[in-house]
């Protein structure tokens, strides 16, 4: 303003310096800005589009392999008497041709042992070893001055790590000392006071002392007249694909069990398995189509696309995703053939259940039989582990942003330093301007002067 001001009063040169510099210093800056600004534009959409594309992709893989562990695309078991027994069900159950009658003849049970009453349970009950035995195994239970009372026995006794609990009931009068042991006939317990313990001790053991409450007995059922023993009520290695809960003993009823496949489930997660890779296909798409390096998504594209027709499950003739009515169009989307899905579970609803929650058992395992959702996680691991294609993809953007951030500081550097040399040059030039000025103003007044003087 104060060079605006003398220039309009005819101080200076006459020529507004500041303006011109300014202006220079913009010619040369802001295309340079400009481009930076285009670049980083570009690059912070490619970073947005890998982000995207990331996110769908993880959030494919987690949302297949939750359905699987969660019990979603499992078969549902049946029994006909949920009283008696209960039934769930674990990956390898084949619903369509499994049934099977079960009779519960005896449930499992701990051993238990009670005390008589004692009236005062931190009282003395005398001092000494006691010996704990559990399926052979013997603990020493050490009672001494610092522990000598019936508190510091159950405490010994928890201690131990025997297998056996120990707890204190109230009882009228006083307390009672209960022991328990853990279910089946090889978790049987004894308790003896050792030789020189003192006689008080004689009252805790199982042996002549302690009343037997219950003793140890393992289940005992048959399944299609198959006699079976197992040493808890929950069993999980008879029946494939199923847990067994074992409620209470119901000798000569049978129960019958079997299972109902999720058919309507299957073809709704059919359905949303190609929903969901569309939109993670066209977010891929969408990123890998950006030049620069995200063209490498291209990688991870083309391992997607082999899902389709990738053998996922051991089974003869339905064991990829094409096998059921899954195919690409020409754009790389997927559809579904309805009626070839129809077909297909009508000729092996179990082989197309496989396809999404594959079966574990001896022969069956993520190697023979890794199912989509595996699949799926392996090509997620893959691309998003140190140097994968997301990885690899995700530094170099990063690297870009970072070099650009640097150069726009360089930039800015460079203008400041080019702005306060042209400050100085064309200051220089306006004071030998000015001083010209002065000198042609005083050379005119000279002249005049003269001329003046000589027409006198």
């Amino acid at each position: 303003m104060v060079s605006s001001i003398a220039n309009a009063l005819g101080f200076g040169s006459g020529i507004d310096t500041k303006q011109l510099v300014t202006d220079l210093s913009n010619a040369s800056r802001e295309p340079k800005i400009a481009r930076v600004a285009t670049l980083t534009q570009a690059n912070q959409t490619r970073i947005s589009a890998l982000g995207q594309a990331r996110s769908d992709l993880e959030g494919f893989a987690d949302s297949l392999s939750l359905m699987v562990s969660d019990g979603t695309l499992r078969s549902t078991p049946t029994v006909s008497d949920d009283s008696v027994l209960g039934v769930t069900a674990r990956a390898g159950l084949a619903a369509d041709s499994f049934a099977a009658t079960i009779v519960v003849n005896q449930l499992a049970r701990a051993q238990s042992n009670y005390s008589g009453i004692v009236a005062d349970r931190t009282a003395a009950i005398g001092a000494g070893t006691m010996t704990l035995t559990v399926g052979g195994v013997a603990t020493t239970i050490t009672i001494d001055a610092a522990n000598d009372s019936l508190d510091g026995l159950a405490s010994a006794i928890n201690a131990s790590g025997a297998g056996v609990t120990a707890s204190i009931i109230a009882d009228e009068g006083g307390h009672r000392l209960i022991l328990k042991g853990t279910t089946g006939t090889a978790n049987a317990f004894t308790l003896a006071a050792d030789v020189g313990a003192d006689p008080g001790l004689a009252a805790f053991a199982t042996s002549g002392g302690m009343t037997l409450g219950q003793s140890a007995a393992n289940a005992e059922f048959t399944l299609d007249g198959v006699a079976f023993s197992r040493a808890t009520n929950i069993v999980d290695d008879v029946v494939s694909g199923m847990s067994l809960t074992l409620k209470k003993a119901a000798p000569g009823q049978g129960v019958d069990i079997g299972a109902d496949r999720p058919l309507d489930m299957i073809k709704q997660t059919v359905g949303d398995f190609v929903s969901v890779y569309n939109q993670l296909k066209k977010s891929l798409s969408a990123a890998s189509s950006l030049s620069g390096s995200t063209t490498s998504l291209r990688e991870l594209e083309r391992e997607l696309s082999g899902l389709v027709g990738k053998v996922i499950s051991s089974h003869g003739s339905i064991n990829k995703l094409t096998d059921i009515g899954i195919s690409t169009t020409k754009d790389g989307l997927l559809s579904v053939d309805n009626a070839k899905l129809t077909k297909a579970l009508e000729t092996d609803a179990g082989a197309v259940e496989a396809l999404f929650n594959p079966r574990r058992d001896a022969t069956h395992n993520e190697t023979t039989d890794p199912g989509i959702a595996f699949a799926l996680d392996a090509i997620r691991d893959k691309a998003i582990a140190t140097n994968g294609v997301i990885d690899r993809v995700t530094k170099s953007l990063d690297n870009t942003k970072k070099t650009l951030t640097e150069q726009l500081e360089k930039i800015e550097e460079r203008e400041d330093v080019y702005r306060a040399r042209l400050e100085k040059q064309y200051g220089a030039l306006d004071a030998k301007l000015a001083a010209f000025k002065a000198t042609q103003t005083y050379l005119e007044q000279q002249i005049k002067l003269w001329t003046n003087q000589g027409n006198d």
